[in-house]
């Protein structure tokens, strides 16, 4: 199964594509794209749809995973968020695929076993669920792997359970 794990914001949206196979994972390629502060929003939204549809096209993900709103921070990253995400979510159902959201503490929890882990504790076991080296990446990429993983992580625990409730 490959998923495309997304971190969505207006400045910044971090992408990060996984093939998982059973417990076996591997990263194929993460990045983040990025928007002008000085350019209108509804630029910056239809920058930040036509590259992940542009990403879903070329790696032909089978399913898209991102990270949920974290309320309780500045209303203003909150809805800008939300709307970066309206935008990746637009380019899902465009490509005619499902899009599942995590929050931050799930996608932690799945990673590190820890809902509360830091950015760097993050970092550290997506590299090593990955076996690659991130220690240069930005928090977008890295985050947006962490989102992928937890996808394929609760997805395929899902198909065990269905396959054992047969």
């Amino acid at each position: 199964m490959r998923v495309l794990g997304i971190d969505p914001g207006t400045a910044a949206t971090g992408y990060g594509v996984v093939d998982a196979e059973g417990s076996r994972m591997r990263a194929v390629e993460r990045g983040v794209i990025t928007t002008p502060a000085r350019q209108p929003l509804e630029q910056r939204l239809a920058e930040i749809h036509a590259r992940v549809g542009e990403l879903i096209g070329r790696l032909a993900p089978d399913s898209v995973a991102l990270e949920d709103l974290y309320i309780g921070g500045n209303p203003r990253t909150v809805l800008s968020v939300g709307h970066a995400r309206g935008a990746v979510l637009a380019a899902c159902g465009s490509a005619g695929l499902s899009a599942a959201g995590y929050p931050p503490a799930e996608v932690k929890s799945s990673v590190c076993g820890f809902g509360r882990a830091d950015k760097l504790q993050v970092q550290r076991m997506v590299g090593a669920m990955l076996a690659i080296d991130l220690s240069g990446d930005p928090d977008h990429a890295t985050d947006a792997l962490g989102v992928a993983i937890c996808h394929a992580v609760r997805s395929g625990g899902a198909r065990r359970l269905q396959a054992a409730a047969r």
